[in-house]
């Protein structure tokens, strides 16, 4: 009976307990989450790369909160907020000629046409660095970080998007101003003033000759010297541009490199054939002159033996194969050579 009475006693207390435990695990709960939370709050830069921070809590506005170095420790960037990543160390874009060659099929191609029509192939490289002031990656930010761009496959992305979305952003906003200031600047030139052999298929064939033979590297020097000229004139204008079009001053240390300018691929076969042409024309001129030399010599050496009837015998034997022991030269004539 004791017993009994003992165990129903005792029942009470698990009942008193499990709230206790309940509420124990919901506090543990809470504080987990809440620690998440604050930890969320926290977030660093790598060594290449420079944060824009906007604010995203439920009842703060979306503003620019702060700008995160590069390589930056642990900070506190605001609950819920976001950052958004922008290549910190010197960038590159490149074009070119060839579409074989470029990294996105169509998008590194440039064309653009010399002041006498003919579509000049560029092949170059723009370098450049982003202005990594604050209130200038601030400005940024608010004008290309809140919207997106379409990429080559057809994908929009943000500016902040990894790679593909800072090509899309350079191949929408940047790439537009380089092609503009390249075709100003190849407008001012003729084509051959850029490749020489330009001249050999373009109106005006009395020209030809003077981009062959007659000096070519004379020909090579001026070319070099035309496409100095357009580099230093693009390097001038390009930061400028850049400026204007983007409305600020966003990048620094802008430099084009001009690798070179092509011809299309129908001039080229065209330059091809001309030249070849040409060579042609060269190794006959030059068989004439062997000919009309063989000639003189021939006759040089008839009257000297006009006047030495032994001298032409003499070149007779020289000229006998290895192992002719007689000559008889007519007559019943016959000259021992051993």
């Amino acid at each position: 009976m004791t017993t009994l009475h003992n165990r129903r006693a005792a029942s009470p207390v698990p009942s008193r307990v499990l709230p206790i435990v309940g509420a124990v695990l919901a506090g543990v709960t809470v504080l987990i989450v809440a620690l998440a939370t604050l930890i969320g709050g926290f977030d660093k830069t790598a060594g290449g790369e420079v944060g824009v921070v906007r604010n995203g809590g439920w009842f703060d506005n979306n503003r620019v909160r702060q700008v995160i170095p590069a390589g930056s420790a642990r900070t506190w960037t605001g609950l819920y907020s976001t950052m958004h990543r922008y290549p910190a160390q010197q960038r590159f874009y490149t074009v070119t000629a060839d579409s074989s060659r470029g990294d996105r099929t169509g998008v590194d191609v440039v064309n653009t046409p010399s002041s006498d029509g003919v579509e000049m192939g560029i092949e170059g490289t723009i370098y450049f660095t982003l202005n990594l002031d604050p209130k200038v990656m601030a400005e940024f930010d608010t004008r290309f970080g809140t919207r997106q761009f379409r990429g080559v496959d057809g994908e929009l992305r943000y500016a902040y998007d990894g790679d593909e979305g800072w090509s899309s952003f350079l191949d929408a906003i940047v790439r537009p101003v380089i092609d503009n200031d390249l075709r100003i600047q190849i407008s001012k030139f003729r084509c051959a003033e850029l490749v020489s052999s330009c001249a050999l298929v373009q109106n005006g064939a009395q020209r030809a000759p003077a981009a062959t033979p007659g000096d070519p590297d004379a020909a090579g020097q001026a070319n070099n010297t035309n496409i100095a000229k357009v580099q230093e004139a693009v390097n001038e204008s390009l930061p400028k541009d850049l400026a204007e079009m983007l409305g600020g001053a966003f990048f620094e240390g802008i430099k084009f490199n001009l690798a070179r300018v092509t011809l299309p691929a129908t001039v080229q076969d065209a330059v091809n054939k001309a030249q070849a042409a040409y060579a042609a024309v060269s190794e006959a001129q030059a068989k004439v002159a062997q000919a009309r030399a063989e000639a003189d010599a021939n006759k040089t050496r008839q009257q000297g033996y006009d006047a030495c009837s032994a001298c032409a015998q003499i070149d007779i034997i020289k000229a006998l194969p290895p192992g002719v022991t007689t000559y008889a030269p007519g007559a019943g004539a016959t000259v021992p050579l051993k």
